[in-house]
């Protein structure tokens, strides 16, 4: 099974938003990201519902929304209704973080957490049972195009087994931040199977498709034997 590309919308422009999300689409992405930010939990503000729901409107693809929020809680039901079809709240924002994961599963969404770089791998462990993915923050929150953090390799390895150990097969590892074509095979090596791309998609001079193209084709070049997914 191939790694899965979710291109984040968060690099886009935003003027032809339908537009880019056709082109990612149309170029063989699965999932199309929702990056939701809003000047507290992280120090930038993005797009609301709103956003969730035009992106829903011209894509089949998966719409996976990443809130790096505050009160997520607040908010879930929102963005369920406008069309996510996962949700990934931040275990460093989310206190009650069993009732949080409970409340996007009775929505009828996947249930995903995201771990900031220095948040350790242990901070899902009682909640394994409640998750459909798990979200490796590679870069510090809070805007785009930063660059990876190497360590994240690594994470990324012991995150893949921690999953495995307790629910093999069901949950997604998703990786968030400094993907590109350099960074995609060692993610994969390691374990990811959903890699979140911004600049290196919206960013590319080829265009948005070309970067999805970009990115896949890196990941293609991977012996068989060293995919892990």
């Amino acid at each position: 099974m191939r790694a899965k590309i979710a291109p984040s919308i968060l690099s886009c422009r935003f003027a032809e938003l339908g537009r880019e999300v056709r082109a990612v689409d149309q170029a063989g992405a699965e999932w199309v990201h929702v990056d939701v930010m809003d000047g507290r939990f992280v120090p930038n503000i993005t797009i609301g519902p709103v956003i969730a729901k035009a992106v829903r409107g011209v894509t089949s693809r998966i719409v996976d929304v990443h809130l790096m929020i505050e009160n997520p809680d607040r908010y879930i039901p929102a963005f369920v209704d406008a069309g996510a079809d996962f949700v990934s709240v931040h275990a460093e924002a989310s206190p009650h973080l069993h009732r949080t994961l409970s409340l996007v599963r009775d929505l009828e969404a996947g249930a995903g957490v995201a771990l900031n770089p220095s948040t350790p791998l242990s901070a899902v462990e009682e909640v394994l049972d409640l998750i459909d993915l798990l979200v490796i923050m590679s870069v510090n929150p809070g805007f785009g195009g930063q660059a990876f953090i190497p360590g994240s390799y690594e994470k990324v390895a012991r995150a893949r087994a921690l999953v495995d150990a307790h629910r093999p097969g069901r949950i997604e590892v998703q990786v968030d931040g400094g993907v590109s074509p350099k960074t995609a095979p060692g993610l994969v090596k390691a374990g990811a199977t959903v890699l979140v791309a911004g600049s290196a998609v919206f960013g590319h001079p080829g265009g948005a498709a070309a970067g999805v193209r970009a990115v896949r084709s890196a990941v293609e070049e991977l012996p068989s034997g060293e995919r892990r997914v």
